[in-house]
This record gives C-alpha cells, structure tokens and sequence, in this order.
C-alpha cells in the first residue's frame, strides 16, 4: 500500500508511523509554507497509487487557491462550491469520490486524477484551506484513508 520501505506494518500502524513522522517535521516550526511544503512531500513519499497531492488556501477573496503541492502543476483557484475541493470546503466535510468523471462539476486539472480525496483543514472552527489527493486509479481511497488522513490534517492544522 505504501511506496516507502520503512512501512512494513499494518495500514493502520502505517498510518500512525506517517502521522507521528508528520509531528516531528513540522515541530516547532511556525512558517505555513515550509510546514504545509514538507507535509504534501512527505504524503507523496508515504502514499502510493496517487498523481497529485497538496494544498489549496482560503483566499481573501473567498476562494481557495494552490498551495504547496507534489504533482503536475495545477488550477490556481478554485471557488467555493466549485469541484470536489470547493464542495468539501463550502461544507467544511471529508469528500470522497471513487470517480471524479461522476462527480458533477468535477475540475479536471489533470486528464488522468480518476479519484480523489478531500480533507478540510479547520482551524479554530475557521476554514484554513483543503488537503487535496487524486489518484489515477478509481476508488482508490477507502474509510481507513479517510480516517486517518483527517488525524494526519488534523496534526498538520496544529502547527499552522
């Protein structure tokens, strides 16, 4: 499941040695942009089966906008309600979708994302931005990748 050695566990054990990992990255640093640049490098190292990882940013605006990210460049901004990144932040809610070509108003950024998972990042009940994955494969995430991926958004928001 996971394309480093070092992950020879369980998913789960898997997981949970990303996310402590994902901890000591980001301790004690305070900067949004060289947290949020090591968090989507090492998802990328971590997950397998994925084309694209990274982070789109409220904007003052009132859109989201491209982060730090690992992948093929990618669209700048993104309204709210707007594909699966801009339905998940309107919502504030984990959105996964096995087929993004069934997803009504889907983004194609790029030709060959056929799933794709998205995690809001909450931060103190404000919307901060989206954790946003895609896969070429369909129905590549599952419950176990929601779950934890909202535990590893969830360490990642703390030091933002």
């Amino acid at each position: 499941m996971f394309n480093v050695e070092m992950y020879t566990g369980t998913r789960e054990e898997n997981y949970e040695l990303v996310i402590k990992q994902m901890q000591a990255l980001l301790h004690d640093e305070k900067n949004q942009i060289a947290n949020l640049s090591n968090a989507s490098a090492l998802l990328n190292q971590f997950l397998d089966r994925i084309n694209w990882v990274g982070f789109y940013l409220m904007d003052s605006n009132g859109e989201l906008v491209l982060g730090p990210f690992q992948g093929l460049p990618a669209c700048v901004r993104i309204p709210l309600g707007k594909g699966v990144c801009g339905t998940s932040a309107l919502k504030m809610e984990t959105i996964r979708v096995e087929d993004v070509h069934q997803f009504p108003g889907h983004i194609a950024c790029d030709a060959a994302s056929r799933s794709e998972i998205v995690i809001p990042l909450l931060k103190d009940g404000e919307l901060f931005g989206v954790l946003d994955i895609d896969s070429p494969e369909v129905n590549r995430f599952d419950e176990l990748d929601q779950q934890k991926l909202e535990k590893l958004a969830a360490a990642i928001v703390e030091h933002l």
